[in-house]
């Protein structure tokens, strides 16, 4: 049972987390706002962020979720003070999961969301003040080298509908030539069926 084992950083986060919303959202004025994860399958993260200059000065957060997910989004509230916008809507599930000293392979999915919920604040922060949109600058993943086929793309195939393995060989091809993605693929999407059902 070793690979359920958690740093010490990821207790720590869990046990005293770090910025949560206490207080009902509309009492944190906020300038951005974003929602990710889907209830029925146990994980939706809600963070709220403050922006001056083209910062984030200040983060809220409320997250419906395991042990994982709470300390994915407690480190990245601390992480973000401070962060260009720009700089902010690049992080990736690796640096969250790096920042806290790694999570189980089963417990992965869970660093998702803080990002997604993250860019969605921004692009909520951006719309609000017609700003232009920072859509595509953020990290892409290659999961399929033979076919450059990147997380992105399968992301988009998983919202419009293709939610197997098969549909995803169908829709982009991904794993018809080599097949040494399968592995990642399926972890994205099981990543995927957390965030959107």
């Amino acid at each position: 049972m070793s690979d359920w084992l958690y740093s010490d950083t990821v207790k720590d986060h869990f046990m005293n987390p770090r910025n949560v919303l206490t207080e009902d959202e509309a009492s944190w004025p906020c300038d951005g706002r974003g929602i990710v994860g889907n209830i029925k399958c146990g994980d939706q993260m809600l963070i709220l962020i403050r922006v001056k200059d083209g910062m984030i000065r200040d983060c809220r957060w409320k997250t419906y979720g395991c042990a994982s997910a709470i300390a994915s989004t407690s480190i990245l509230s601390e992480a973000i003070k401070g962060m260009k916008l720009e700089d902010a809507y690049k992080l990736k599930p690796q640096d969250i999961v790096s920042k806290l000293g790694g999570l189980p392979d089963n417990k992965l999915h869970c660093s998702v969301l803080g990002d997604k919920a993250l860019r969605a604040a921004i692009d909520d922060y951006l719309a609000k003040n017609g700003l232009p949109s920072l859509k595509g600058t953020e990290a892409k993943e290659v999961v399929c080298h033979c076919l450059n086929i990147t997380d992105k793309d399968l992301e988009e195939a998983f919202k419009s509908g293709a939610v197997t393995w098969e549909a995803w060989q169908e829709r982009t091809k991904i794993g018809t030539a080599c097949g040494e993605c399968k592995k990642r693929a399926l972890e994205l999407l099981h990543e995927f069926e957390h965030l959107y059902g």
